[in-house]
């Protein structure tokens, strides 16, 4: 369970050096608006982070809010997903120091082992997952 938070946290940490980061449009693939909720056995799940990582490497980010509702940001305020094949990963968002203890309640087939892949289309997309612990 240490990795999976270590992989969160390596995930967070990227996105927010990818996010001071400027690149000019010209080095930016191409992107699409994603939104969609993530719900576990059924209710909404708070304060997961989802992130979508395409095929060339590019990764998108976003935390769920209570109602399990998620928007993706490529870099800083630039919202979406890289278009075409995305793999997905999702994990518990939780505060600074992990408990030595703790359980991530997502299972591995949803993060550090994802089975969940989804193809970004351009324009608008709505993803949304229907996790199972």
């Amino acid at each position: 369970m240490l990795r999976v938070h270590c992989l969160a946290v390596l995930g967070l940490v990227l996105f927010a050096f990818v996010a001071g980061c400027s690149k000019s449009s010209v080095d930016s693939p191409d992107l699409a608006t994603v939104s969609g909720t993530v719900t576990l056995d059924g209710k909404p799940l708070s304060k997961a982070s989802v992130g979508f990582e395409s095929a060339s490497g590019h990764a998108a980010y976003g935390t769920t809010d209570e109602n399990g509702r998620y928007e993706l940001y490529f870099t800083g305020n630039t919202k979406g997903a890289e278009i075409g094949a995305n793999t997905v990963r999702i994990t518990t968002v939780l505060d600074f120091p992990t408990p030595p203890d703790y359980k991530d309640p997502i299972p591995a087939q949803y993060n550090e082992s994802s089975e969940l892949k989804v193809t970004v289309q351009p324009g608008a997309n709505t993803h949304d997952f229907a996790l199972e612990s």
